[in-house]
């Protein structure tokens, strides 16, 4: 399977909205929320794609997944403030058909590549912290766990990803606790 990664455009912002739609009704069907109200409004998706910060993953020529990436995040990271040396990912998801065969990894590969070529030093995100899974899979691609944080209605864990490659300056953050 070839796996290409494109910038989402305008055209694109009702499949976006219907893969974030698909992983939330997989997820809350689980019992787990995954998103607010609002957050997957198609105007509000739309508007992000506009931007610039909505990525698609196709596979063989079918859009497989997608990532939001941003240049800033004062809501999960308000800790960093005016902070320009890192990248955030969000809404990584994976169409159901394509679990389990490298659409994630690709995905956060990429994002690891495109931050790395923009010049900046770390790569941050953050995902629910009762999701071990979704968890697991940040730390295999080499995320490393930096802090928990209350934002809103979510308890997140917060990874993230040096991208320095000189020796000595990649910072070492507290391992995880095991029942927090």
């Amino acid at each position: 399977m070839i796996i290409e990664i494109r910038q989402a455009l305008p055209p694109d912002a009702v499949l976006v909205e219907a893969m974030l739609v698909e992983a939330a009704r997989w997820v809350d069907a689980l019992g787990e929320v995954m998103w607010e109200t609002g957050e997957l409004a198609p105007e509000r998706i739309a508007k992000e794609i506009a931007a610039g910060q909505f990525y698609l993953a196709v596979a063989d020529g079918d859009p497989a997944g997608t990532i939001r990436f941003q240049l800033e995040d004062t809501l999960f990271w308000p800790d960093l403030p005016d902070d320009h040396t890192s990248a955030f990912i969000h809404r990584l998801v994976v169409r159901r058909r394509y679990k389990g065969q490298g659409i994630s990894t690709a995905l956060l590969r990429w994002a690891i590549g495109h931050a790395r070529e923009l010049g900046r030093s770390h790569l941050r995100l953050d995902c629910d912290k009762s999701r071990p899974k979704l968890r697991a899979l940040y730390e295999g691609v080499g995320f490393q766990f930096h802090s928990f944080r209350q934002v809103g209605p979510y308890y997140v864990a917060r990874y993230v990803y040096p991208l320095s490659d000189t020796p000595g300056t990649r910072p070492v953050y507290p391992s995880r606790p095991r029942n927090p």
